[in-house]
């Protein structure tokens, strides 16, 4: 079972009389048979909730300080036609009723929740997207943390460890991108893949003839990310000193582990390289650190 919660806004320029806009909406919710329950917001602006039969729900809230919020959350399989013909009466008779007052209307689609396959994962900078997955592929708890691979329909199949989106069969700029972009030579070399089990980074420098060593996320990737990690997946060797760092707008961690660069034993050198990597939906840091 899901439910779709949906939500329309309305921004005002002044504060909301109350006493002229509720009594023009109730009619609505009396129109879809829905009950209407007041509560106490002491002094705050209004809230009322209205339940229907069919265990519709809207909350109704005109907050004194200039704003308009209502909220409506129904069971998935309820009448989109009938929830669509419902909000844009409201959104109508608000725009009517708040005429020449409003700043902003904004009105989003349905988020779905607890549906059997989510569809929601937060970005590093904390920002929620939704992707459009469809299936899941595989999941599995190994001893070290939860894998599971994802279908979306524009970045193919998802690898999610613990429920951080890790990479994707789109995501070939971030494989290029941790392997040097082409900067730097493996051949001849042995490279230590720290994680990397979604074989990219390994598909990418076989390419070059290098020597390699072998980790356990790779299991449910060697079936189902064929796209991204080729066939190359039981010849793991490698020497790495590439390192994902993270997202662009998390300044004060990427300062605080150029920091910690500085404080290692030895001198280090680095660069670094911003990279749109598709699936994440933002700019990414990469590293290349090397010994003076």
């Amino acid at each position: 079972m899901a439910v779709r919660h949906y939500t329309l806004d309305f921004s005002l320029s002044t504060p909301v009389d109350t006493a002229s806009v509720v009594p023009g909406l109730l009619c609505i919710f009396h129109e879809q048979e829905l009950t209407e329950t007041i509560h106490d917001t002491n002094g705050h602006g209004y809230l009322a909730t209205f339940v229907g039969k069919n265990g519709r729900l809207v909350i109704l809230r005109v907050h004194s300080h200039g704003l308009v919020t209502i909220d409506l959350q129904c069971h998935e399989d309820d009448n989109i036609a009938q929830l669509d013909n419902l909000l844009n009466a409201l959104e109508k008779k608000l725009k009517a009723l708040l005429n020449g007052s409003i700043t902003r209307i904004k009105r989003l689609p349905a988020l779905v929740r607890g549906a059997k396959v989510d569809r929601y994962w937060p970005t590093a900078d904390g920002r929620l997207v939704e992707y459009d997955i469809d299936e899941v592929v595989y999941e599995e708890d190994s001893a070290y943390q939860n894998i599971k691979i994802l279908h979306s329909r524009q970045y193919g199949n998802i690898l999610v460890l613990d429920g951080d989106v890790n990479l994707a069969e789109s995501d070939l700029a971030y494989t290029k991108a941790i392997t040097g972009n082409g900067r730097e030579s493996y051949a001849g070399k042995e490279v230590l893949i720290l994680g990397g089990g979604d074989g990219g980074i390994l598909a990418e420098l076989v390419k070059q003839k290098p020597k390699m060593i072998t980790m356990k996320v790779i299991d449910g990737c060697k079936m189902h990310m064929r796209r991204t990690c080729g066939n190359t997946l039981d010849n793991l060797r490698g020497d790495c000193y590439q390192v994902s760092g993270n997202s662009v707008n998390l300044k004060e961690a990427l300062s605080l582990y150029e920091e910690q660069l500085g404080k290692l034993s030895c001198p280090i050198d680095f660069r670094k390289e911003v990279v749109c990597v598709p699936s994440y939906l933002e700019q990414w840091v990469f590293y290349t650190a090397w010994k003076k």
